[in-house]
């Protein structure tokens, strides 16, 4: 389910090593099946992905297990228009 977080949350590898504190390479590896990280590494690559936008939902009975945005994409283009407003903050004169 990396794979799919990294491209729901649209991230390149390396920006997910950077923030996951992790190598590039053990991604490649953990996507294409090729090897198995350890436990502090997925933590680490979940928190990341968790931190860009992705929500994992564990599997439940007969609905397996999968992975959506935390915001709609409506919402998350309103979010970046509203961080993006005001200009420069200054400093308050309140005590």
């Amino acid at each position: 389910m990396c794979k799919a977080a990294r491209s729901l949350v649209q991230v390149t590898r390396t920006k997910l090593a950077n923030n996951a504190g992790v190598s590039r390479d053990v991604i490649e590896h953990f996507e294409r099946g090729i090897g198995s990280p350890d436990a502090n590494t997925v933590t680490a690559l979940k928190d990341a992905l968790e931190d860009l936008g992705a929500v994992f939902i564990p599997e439940s009975g007969s609905n397996g297990a999968g992975v959506r945005l935390k915001f709609s994409r409506s919402v998350t283009d309103r979010l970046q228009h509203l961080v993006n407003e005001g200009g420069l903050s200054g400093k308050d004169a309140i005590p």
